[in-house]
């Protein structure tokens, strides 16, 4: 039976109460990192980088996820696409979210530090890549090509409820084959300038497609959640256990990949031993940081892997919420432990780390009020939407 066509009304806008609870989240997230600045101003810039690759991890994902589906010809997400291209709309936030680390190079990356590139050859020999004008200069294409895409995918979606030209499909479908290769080395750029270079003495191959892992698992949680709430609160009451069965399957795959890949990227490291490699893990196994490293198995692995195991699970909402909410924030415990090592040889936790969620979770429910308000929720003039309507496995 064919589903009923979505009418073409007007942008339904969220509840006055997200937009109450996105400005309290932000408010009580900027005040702790006010607190923490106070208090703690060695640890605060550490708290915010990890914050800027959160907020990348959301607004990149979601960017690649419009992209995929495009080049990828699915037809069972075009019904919720709009909300993954809401989410491209923190890609600015990302920029702003950077300014703070910025401000304190020298403190968080060892290679800033005045004078550390003279006094150390290996930092030396790196000296090309890593200064503070390339660094920047990199941090600003990268952004400027994401925001690029996200504008023209979410410009092009948006003129076609309108004009219903197909033609725009048709460029969406070539700018996500140009944006895919593009993504897969910009996206190594930023991991590889706000992570791996905090220890810059250390190096990996692989250490791009980790992020990219967790990135995309970050991506549709954040997205699964996002939909089953809009579905459960009749805004997408059209969508059906197919759809949700389809967002969950994204979910575990991703999961698995991300596993995979922190295989990986481990098993190369063990197996050769070599000890301008090895340091950066025997550095997350003492102090304390063993227990986070297992924890970060179990947690972003182990618990996602079989909870989202079996067929029904995947089509569950209540299952899909809770477990989107899990890996969000296993994903925030997989930055944590990439990062806060630097600041401390000790795991420790700080007023700075308790800011990030607020702040997160405020600035994407303030991004969702904006765009509510200004777009309809759904692609009615996308030619592949009713096949998406009547989606079935």
């Amino acid at each position: 039976m064919s589903a009923t066509m979505v009418p073409e009304t007007a942008p339904r806008p969220l509840p006055p109460k997200i937009l109450r609870l996105g400005w309290i989240f932000l408010a009580v997230g900027l005040l702790l990192l006010a607190v923490a600045y106070l208090v703690e101003p060695g640890r605060a810039p550490f708290s915010v980088n990890v914050m800027f690759l959160y907020v990348t991890s959301l607004a990149a994902g979601a960017i690649f996820l419009v992209a995929l589906e495009y080049i990828a010809g699915a037809v069972w997400s075009v019904p919720m696409r709009r909300v993954n291209e809401f989410l491209t709309g923190l890609t600015p936030l990302a920029v702003l979210v950077a300014i703070p680390v910025f401000l304190q190079m020298g403190s968080v990356f060892h290679w800033a530090h005045e004078g550390a590139m003279e006094a150390d050859a290996i930092l030396a020999g790196k000296k090309p890549y890593l200064n503070f004008s390339f660094f920047s200069l990199r941090f600003l294409i990268v952004f400027v090509i994401w925001g690029f895409f996200a504008l023209m995918f979410v410009r092009n979606s948006v003129r076609q409820d309108e004009s219903r030209d197909q033609k725009l499909t048709t460029w969406n479908i070539r700018l996500a084959g140009l944006f895919m290769p593009v993504f897969a080395f910009t996206i190594t750029v930023v991991a590889i300038d706000w992570g791996m270079s905090l220890e810059a003495h250390w190096f990996s191959t692989i250490y791009g497609v980790y992020y990219f892992s967790g990135t995309a698992v970050a991506a549709v949680a954040a997205a699964t959640y996002i939909i089953v709430k809009l579905q459960e609160t009749g805004y997408l009451p059209f969508l059906r256990r197919d759809h949700l069965y389809s967002l969950g399957a994204l979910e575990f795959a991703f999961i698995n990949f991300w596993a995979y890949i922190a295989f990986s990227q481990f098993l190369l490291i063990w197996y050769a031993n070599l000890p301008e490699e090895t340091t950066w893990f025997i550095a997350r196994w003492q102090g304390g940081w063993m227990w986070i490293s297992i924890l970060l198995i179990v947690v972003q692995f182990g618990v996602p892997y079989f909870a989202l195991l079996s067929q029904d699970a995947k089509m569950d909402p209540m299952r899909l919420k809770f477990m989107s909410l899990w890996i969000l924030m296993a994903h925030f415990v997989d930055l944590y432990w990439l990062v806060m090592p630097t600041y401390s040889p000790d795991f420790s936790v700080g007023i700075s780390d308790a800011a990030v969620p607020f702040i997160v979770v405020g600035l994407v429910m303030l991004v969702l009020v904006y765009k509510f308000r200004k777009y309809r929720l759904v692609p009615i003039g996308d030619p592949k939407l009713q096949r998406g309507l009547d989606f079935h496995l």
